[in-house]
């Protein structure tokens, strides 16, 4: 099976700065992706090359099997990218925006997949309004239903929620979720890490330019494994035994981080001892956002 996107020991410099060092990753067809990392990392870099937007240094890249320089053409119409910045045609209406950019892949009658995208986008009501009229969150999803007229294989959204209610949240997403149960392959960058956890089935994390992590969602949450107990105790005060093992202190009570499981006996056995009333415990494992910490403090 061809890869969605193939990437081989990619680097790219712009003089002195290096934004990408021999970056190697395989996406397969159907494939849910998450892209993440801090600002800096090189993630825009990676989507400029696969997008055609920027050249690499040294290595390929291919999305479907197409070659992005050597084959740019059927590179771009397999590939499509939904930008963070609202870019838009001011002399538009919505629906007249989505027919021109069918247009721009050679697809006329286009009429009846345009209605389905502006429907589950809830764009409907808004076909006729012109695109300097509309809401910030409007013109994101119509960012969002350009790039899908196409029906592009491979769908890359560039912190596709950032700044949106959470209605359009909600709305896109059971949308790409769809898409991605027709086949469609999706790679998502977004600062929101619990929505990478909920969505994607294999992450990438990338800190100055290299790929730091590179593993499923279920293995990386497993990468910790410890846990942490949060307590609300009377009186509020802990044994000086357990310390040493305060991650946090907040107004509710105490964040204890341990090893394993086992030492919640330990904590409920020193609680006692000390005569001190457990009021709420509840325990948890580290969510992708504390995984994501702990890999991006380790050196490259």
């Amino acid at each position: 099976m061809v890869p969605a996107i193939q990437v081989e020991q990619v680097s790219k410099h712009y003089g002195a700065l290096q934004a990408l060092a021999e970056v190697s990753l395989e996406i397969a067809p159907g494939e849910f992706f998450g892209l993440l990392g801090p600002n800096g990392a090189g993630k825009t870099t990676l989507i400029s090359i696969l997008a055609g937007l920027a050249i690499a240094s040294r290595g390929s890249a291919r999305v479907m099997g197409f070659d992005v320089v050597g084959q740019y053409r059927e590179a771009r119409r397999s590939l499509v990218v939904v930008p963070q910045e609202l870019v838009f045609d001011p002399f538009f209406t919505v629906r007249e925006s989505l027919t021109f950019q069918s247009g721009y892949f050679g697809i006329r009658d286009n009429r009846a997949w345009i209605d389905e995208v502006m429907h589950h986008l809830d764009l409907t009501e808004k076909a006729e309004t012109n695109m300097r009229a509309l809401s910030g969150g409007m013109k994101r999803r119509v960012l969002v239903a350009q790039a899908l007229v196409h029906k592009p294989p491979v769908i890359v959204l560039d912190e596709p929620t950032a700044g949106v209610d959470v209605e359009l949240r909600q709305a896109l997403w059971r949308f790409i979720r769809r898409l991605n149960r027709d086949g469609h392959t999706i790679v998502l960058t977004t600062r929101y890490l619990e929505e990478a956890e909920a969505l994607c089935g294999r992450i990438a994390m990338l800190k100055q330019g290299r790929i730091v992590a590179l593993d499923t969602t279920r293995n990386l949450l497993h990468m910790h494994s410890g846990c942490y107990v949060e307590l609300r105790l009377d009186p509020d005060r802990l044994p000086a035994t357990l310390s040493p093992l305060v991650a946090q202190r907040h107004e509710a009570g105490y964040r204890l981080a341990l090893r394993d499981y086992s030492e919640v006996e330990r904590v409920v056995a020193e609680l006692r001892a000390a005569h001190i009333e457990i009021q709420e415990m509840e325990v948890m494992q580290p969510d992708l956002e504390e995984i994501f910490v702990q890999i991006m403090v380790r050196d490259v």
